[in-house]
């Protein structure tokens, strides 16, 4: 082999296996290295958003996607199956709020009313019998299941008291509370299950919880760049008008596209349907968000990591489904 002065390079020396080695253990450490320092920038920057937001957001976002994806599933493919998703929520539901209220010294049984919310709405669902040309029908079978939910669940606080070694005073306390339970959650939950069953409900199901959850996220996205001013700092502090604003432009986009595609409506009601559910939605997040301060927690329960439990991701929910409800009745 000749040298460099011959004209040709020197072939390179052949390296060990220890050289390789080591060139590997280098690069597998630079490598680590610099997923250490993504991952900690990434964990830094969801601090501060979890910080601003109280949420934590990649939990926060994966679960409301497998929850949406369900949803969605459930009404695309067969509404029946919506019922399976309406007794998930509602007796969970039922059971978190009546377990957050002991918090303020006030027993509502858990188990009792998450069994009076899971019973009631298979009842609200196939009480359903259609009107004449598929007009819309307030089943009375729904209404009795909703009373039926309220005196099951008195009646089992009322069984616990019985049992009891030493009565408990105010009873009638606990019986008023157990039953607003029942209103509040069993009841505005199976106006959805209401709602679905009618002809064409699952659009309308689908619809009003789509401008939910847009509103909902817009919401925090534009609190998150541009909010300052609180909306009603005492009861939530972290929602402001900035984003308010930014969820009322997103709930009138998206119903606008809803009424004609899916609702078979003119475009003109799309705007009326997108403020209403976007008041009730935000009046029932405000709603839930007092309760919490009243009871003295920050979420309703801790199921859902990143979302707080059930009912705080239903708290929106609720309302609207009455309030589509409602409008269903007067847009046919």
């Amino acid at each position: 082999m000749e040298d460099d002065e011959g004209g040709r390079t020197p072939r390179r020396r052949p390296r060990t296996t220890w050289e390789l080695q080591e060139q590997i253990r280098a690069t597998r450490s630079d490598i680590v290295g610099q997923v250490r320092a993504t991952r900690l920038q990434f964990d830094q920057a969801n601090a501060r958003i979890t910080a601003r937001t109280g949420r934590n957001l990649v939990v926060a976002i994966g679960l409301g996607l497998v929850l949406g994806a369900a949803l969605l599933v459930s009404l695309i493919v067969a509404k029946q199956l919506f019922l399976i998703v309406a007794v998930v929520l509602v007796g969970f539901g039922a059971f978190e709020l009546a377990g957050a209220l002991r918090h303020a010294g006030i027993r509502v049984p858990r188990a009792g009313s998450a069994t009076a919310g899971v019973l009631a709405q298979p009842v609200a669902f196939f009480a359903m019998s259609p009107g004449p040309d598929g007009a819309p029908v307030l089943p009375a079978g729904w209404l009795l299941a909703v009373l039926g939910a309220v005196v099951l669940a008195v009646a089992w606080r009322i069984a616990e008291e019985a049992q009891a070694a030493t009565p408990r005073r105010p009873l009638v306390r606990d019986l008023l509370t157990t039953a607003f339970v029942q209103l509040y959650v069993t009841g505005l939950g199976s106006c959805a299950a209401v709602l679905t069953a009618q002809a064409g409900g699952q659009w309308w199901t689908l619809s009003f919880v789509a401008v939910v959850v847009a509103t909902d996220l817009f919401a925090y996205v534009s609190g998150l760049l541009f909010g300052k001013h609180p909306m009603a700092p005492r009861i939530s502090p972290k929602k402001t008008w900035e984003g308010f604003a930014g969820s009322a432009i997103m709930a009138i986009v998206v119903a606008s596209v809803l009424a004609p595609l899916l609702l078979g409506e003119p475009i003109w009601f799309g705007p009326i349907f997108g403020v209403v559910v976007l008041l009730c939605g935000t009046l029932g997040d405000l709603g839930e968000s007092m309760i919490k301060r009243d009871i003295g927690v920050k979420d309703i329960s801790g199921l859902l990591p990143g979302h707080g439990g059930f009912l705080d991701r239903i708290d929106s929910v609720l309302p609207s489904g009455a309030a589509a409800l409602l409008l269903l009745f007067l847009a046919r």
